[in-house]
């Protein structure tokens, strides 16, 4: 089985550094390329290390959770749903991280028909082992406060962050993420989760977004005694103006809503006095959660410059192309655009942040899922606000060593950011 893991972990390694590039701020420096695909570049850089040899990798195999298809609780294709799970020890044997993974959605038949063909909608194509990094390892040096937790990762094979429950018999597609996270949390629990003293619910990007609708449900599951908070990181997805002064983002969870039939899966207390669509924006979301949670955003966030706001449907021209790929090449508009999103994240915040057990890190780099990559978590020259790296600000929220209202000053004055760089 080891040399399973090592050979996996080689090729995983050879993958992943051929194909993503960052760069600090004040460098000029970067690692090899981003593909141009925007969701497979995102999805890359959610498990983004910095440069290490695969004998380091913490490698976790995949579990499916064997019981989920007699409930309905199936990936896009029908194949069963599945986690990674590396066991705590020591303080850590009773505390709880849960990292739901993060991937896009699908907003159309026709995309989350080719979703099936990809790891994002089917098990079958789902990595056997990933290397827990971030958040999830397994090092106190990398990972100073959850290292020795009970650490997993949820697959997410939906196409609309683990909520929908219903089926296109037609296409043979099934909408059931509200019931994969169902079984995932009952299989979680009979393996000891139902003894938490502690835990936490994280995720990245659309799994980001998927802490949110799920924070509550998840203090609901475990006993009043457990301290248990949420995570979102780069999940702070704007209902803003794109470069043509249309809502592309709108547009988009707007067919994920309509496509997998969402309305009934949502905050009740949202859709009673806004619509559908704007109930799955986390703008509309976050103030009305009773657990305590932290929210991690860069405010240039890069899926959404990409994807929202200078998507090429916005941009049929291509005057934005080489500032949306490398923001050292956009003009003076062009940035003063991103500084009026960057605001506009902020003001959305401002009642959330108010609240003392929520917990805010929002830096004003080009990046996306900063939790997940060793380089941007914990590392010597990871980025800082108010001189703590992203570990540390979420660590002191989360043990209430000290509040976190970390909103930085506006570009370019951090010099601490790993910024994202599309080749």
């Amino acid at each position: 089985m080891r040399s399973v893991l090592r050979i996996a972990a080689v090729l995983w390694w050879l993958w992943l550094c051929s194909d993503v590039s960052v760069v600090r701020s004040g460098s000029s420096d970067g690692i090899g390329k981003v593909r141009r695909d925007t969701e497979d570049a995102i999805s890359l850089l959610e498990n983004q290390l910095t440069a290490k040899s695969p004998a380091q990798l913490l490698m976790v195999p995949l579990t499916l959770i064997q019981g989920a298809a007699s409930k309905g609780a199936v990936c896009l294709d029908g194949t069963l749903p599945g986690y990674h799970l590396h066991p705590g020890s020591g303080s850590g044997a009773n505390r709880w991280l849960i990292q739901l993974e993060g991937g896009g959605w699908c907003n159309t038949r026709r995309s989350c028909i080719f979703r099936k063909t990809t790891r994002r909608g089917s098990s079958k194509y789902m990595e056997k082992v990933l290397a827990f990094t971030g958040i999830l390892s397994n090092k106190a040096d990398e990972n100073p406060d959850f290292f020795n937790w009970n650490r997993v990762k949820l697959r997410y094979c939906d196409g609309a962050s683990f909520t929908g429950d219903s089926a296109d018999e037609s296409s043979q597609l099934y909408y059931r993420g509200q019931r994969i996270w169902q079984v995932a949390m009952e299989e979680l629990l009979s393996k000891g989760m139902q003894k938490a003293e502690q835990a936490l619910l994280s995720g990245c990007s659309a799994g980001g977004l998927a802490s949110i609708l799920h924070c509550d449900q998840f203090k609901e599951l475990l006993p009043a005694t457990t301290k248990v908070k949420c995570l979102s990181d780069a999940g702070m997805f704007m209902d803003a103006v794109d470069v043509s002064g249309g809502h592309s983002l709108r547009n988009m969870f707007k067919g994920v809503v309509t496509v997998q039939n969402l309305q009934k899966d949502l905050s009740t207390t949202c859709t009673k006095h806004l619509d559908p669509t704007s109930c799955f924006f986390p703008q509309n979301l976050v103030s009305e959660i009773k657990t305590p949670m932290f929210l991690l955003n860069a405010a240039y966030d890069a899926w959404q410059v990409q994807e929202s706001l200078a998507p090429p449907s916005a941009d049929p021209g291509g005057f934005w192309k080489a500032c949306k790929a490398d923001h050292s090449h956009c003009n003076s508009s062009q940035i003063q655009f991103f500084q009026d999103f960057r605001t506009q994240m902020v003001d959305a915040v401002k009642s959330f942040s108010s609240s003392t057990h929520n917990g805010v890190f929002i830096n004003s780099c080009f990046a996306h899922c900063q939790s997940e990559r060793q380089d941007t978590w914990f590392a010597p020259d990871s980025p800082k606000l108010h001189g703590k790296s992203v570990a540390e600000s979420v660590g002191d929220w989360y043990f209430d060593r000290t509040a976190v209202k970390a909103v930085d000053c506006p570009y370019p004055c951090d010099k601490t950011c790993h910024n994202l760089i599309f080749k």
